[in-house]
């Protein structure tokens, strides 16, 4: 029974999975074709909308697309259509609200940014709001009633219509960022349409109750969200507000192409903190013994660090022609700020809220990001007064993000009544780290005296014979980097000689 529910728990997963990267993939196409067609000032602009698009939008939303997945189970299918269109209504207005804000106050957006080309800019992008709002809430849905194939295909086809209406119109007509925001504006009324008919998929057929799950109850859980998501908001976003005043778009271009997060480090840590959080919570309740969670703590990280930590030392060794891959020569001098945020990853491995919250250290947990959000800002501003560089807010952003992580393991530490050493397996991180440093110097110094002219050729046949080198020297070293997706191969496996007894089924059949 246990193997059933994994197995269908991995399916559901391997959807969102493909969702997620399709997301991903299709955002980074799109930021590299509009990069080498816009000048930097132009795409920094564009950007920048963006950026204040998704800060306002964990406000506008109040909490409202996590709503989904906790009502749902909680009530009746025949309930479910109904619970379904009354949270909708409320993104409708949310995004009406939205959209109003920023039509109102560009003007003031623009001077608080310095950049006054940001006022016509959020203007015409202002209608966005309030058709995109209603549309989210589909992994919630759909991963509720077990259908999570829909949100692979949802994601994967309004996020590749997304990319052709923003990117074919600036292509063939040559036009500005303010061409892609038309585009952007058409696709979103079509994607209203596309999620409005994908959310009634779940209850075809399904003869539909009057919900008793009132507005009061859906803002009494939603709301506290915000109050949390808003520190959160406020540690990640101080670097891009004061590079935006006070180094223009072309250098907040420049940032925003390299201060970037490789999409594998986050979708392993959210994955880890997905699994852990229900088991740590239990072993929490059930007084399971302290050497059982801890092993089980530092196995995750472990295996996590297996995973994410030859990938960032080769992306930091490799920032230069990843970059220029990415984004085209022009935004070389993003490799410095891409650089810098990888050592963050280095640290990300250290999922300390899944156990924060086990121990029922909510209040805790909002406290201590409540400080460095206030202190990031602070000493963003200092470093700006004092260096006047960019490269400088970037360095705080990543201490601080470190410092973060440090400050609840040693909180951690204190609560368990155990030292630092019993939570983190230093020799075994550091055996990854040198093992993986002294691949990557060797390699590094026989391609830079090869020098290879094409940036393609160089990082394909690096990457390839950085796999090769690091897999080839693991055994010596009692290192096994196939440790993490060992049930996943498994997994694999199964589907593998299911698809043998179909096909056999089938072939039979036909003779």
């Amino acid at each position: 029974m246990n193997i059933g529910k994994e197995t269908s728990n991995t399916h559901q997963a391997f959807w969102v999975i493909i969702g997620s990267l399709s997301s991903f993939s299709l955002a980074i196409v799109s930021s590299a074709i509009l990069s080498r067609y816009f000048p930097k000032e132009e795409y920094g602009t564009y950007k920048q909308i963006i950026y204040i698009y998704s800060t306002l939008l964990i406000i506008f939303t109040a909490g409202l697309p996590e709503v989904f997945a906790y009502f749902l189970p909680r009530y009746g299918i025949e309930e479910g259509r109904a619970i379904v269109w009354k949270i909708t209504k409320t993104l409708f207005l949310s995004g009406a609200l939205f959209s109003l804000f920023l039509f109102l106050s560009s003007g003031v957006i623009a001077e608080f940014l310095n950049n006054p080309e940001l006022e016509l800019g959020i203007k015409v992008f202002s209608p966005i709001p309030f058709l995109l709002l209603p549309t989210l809430g589909i992994e919630g849905i759909f991963s509720t009633y077990k259908k999570t194939i829909f949100i692979g295909i949802y994601n994967t086809l309004t996020r590749f219509i997304t990319l052709l209406f923003i990117v074919l119109p600036v292509i063939i007509f040559k036009g500005s960022y303010l061409t892609a925001i038309y585009g952007w504006i058409v696709v979103s009324f079509i994607s209203l349409l596309i999620a409005f008919y994908f959310k009634g998929i779940p209850f075809g057929g399904v003869k539909p109750m009057k919900a008793s799950l009132t507005y009061k109850s859906i803002f009494q859980y939603s709301l506290p969200l915000v109050t949390a998501s808003l520190w959160g908001i406020g540690l990640r976003s101080a670097d891009q507000f004061y590079i935006s005043r006070y180094f223009g778009s072309k250098v907040f271009a420049e940032f925003s192409n390299g201060f970037m997060q490789l999409p594998l480090v986050s979708m392993v840590t959210s994955a880890t903190s997905l699994v852990l959080m229900p088991v740590f919570s239990k072993m929490v309740h059930d007084k399971t013994a302290l050497n059982d969670l801890l092993s089980l703590w530092k196995n995750a990280l472990f295996k996590s660090a297996l995973i994410i930590y030859p990938i960032v030392i080769f992306a930091i060794f490799f920032a230069n022609d990843i970059i220029v891959i990415i984004f085209s020569k022009a935004y070389e001098h993003s490799t410095i700020y891409f650089q810098i945020n990888m050592v963050l990853n280095f640290f990300n491995i250290i999922v300390f809220a899944p156990l924060i919250l086990s121990l029922g250290k909510t209040r805790l947990y909002s406290r201590i990001h409540m400080f460095f959000a206030l202190a990031v800002w602070a000493l963003e501003y200092l470093a700006i007064l004092i260096f006047h560089s960019p490269i400088a807010v970037a360095f705080v952003s990543v201490f601080m993000g470190i410092l973060i992580g440090i400050v609840f393991m040693f909180y951690i530490s204190i609560s368990l009544k155990v030292n630092i050493a019993q939570l983190f397996p230093f020799k075994l991180i550091m055996k990854i780290v040198l093992h993986n440093i002294f691949i990557i110097l060797l390699l590094k110094y026989s391609f830079d005296s090869l020098k290879i002219q094409s940036t393609i050729l160089e990082l394909s046949l690096a990457s390839i014979v950085y796999a090769v080198l690091i897999l080839g020297t693991s055994k010596p070293i009692r290192l096994n980097y196939f440790e993490p997706i060992k049930p996943i191969l498994l997994k694999n496996e199964l589907f593998v000689s299911l698809n043998k007894k179909i096909r056999n089924t089938i072939i039979g059949k036909i003779y």
